[in-house]
């Protein structure tokens, strides 16, 4: 099993709420630059956010790669969301390839979580920084990080 975990891109610094902060054209960049990684991966899904910068960042990759498929909004990928949420919710999909676009403090903890099997080393996930994981199935100490890249 794959697992993708994609950083938001740069987002606006202030909105009336931190769930309707926008991408910024930096931040626009940046996911351009980090889907071109995605390009020809057999994605069976696409979770995001409801948080405005990640629906954007999903759809921009969606686009960029060609999926077909919608973007599935999940409201446990928020910035503060609970790791073991996350793990029931990830377990229980059939999917054997899924991105993630997600945001910091979570994509870090998680990505950290399911490689080292605890939570006190996350992955320096920047923004559009993406993680490539890998393994038998999606668990804390499971997982291998393959690849991770941030954005130029």
């Amino acid at each position: 099993m794959k697992l993708w975990l994609l950083r938001h891109g740069e987002a606006e610094s202030r909105a009336r709420t931190d769930a309707q902060r926008n991408l910024t054209e930096a931040g626009r960049a940046e996911v351009q630059s980090s889907a071109a990684a995605l390009r020809g991966q057999p994605l069976q899904a696409i979770l995001a956010s409801p948080y405005a910068r990640a629906q954007q960042t999903a759809e921009i990759v969606r686009q960029a790669i060609g999926f077909e498929g919608r973007v599935e909004t999940v409201p446990w990928a928020t910035p503060d969301s609970d790791l073991g949420d996350a793990l029931l919710y990830l377990d229980r999909r059939s999917e054997q390839s899924l991105l993630l676009v997600t945001h910091q403090p979570f994509v870090g903890a998680l990505g950290g979580w399911l490689v080292s099997g605890h939570r006190e080393t996350p992955l320096p996930m920047a923004t559009a920084s993406l993680a490539e994981l890998e393994g038998e199935q999606i668990a804390a100490g499971l997982m291998h990080l393959l690849d991770l890249k941030h954005p130029r």
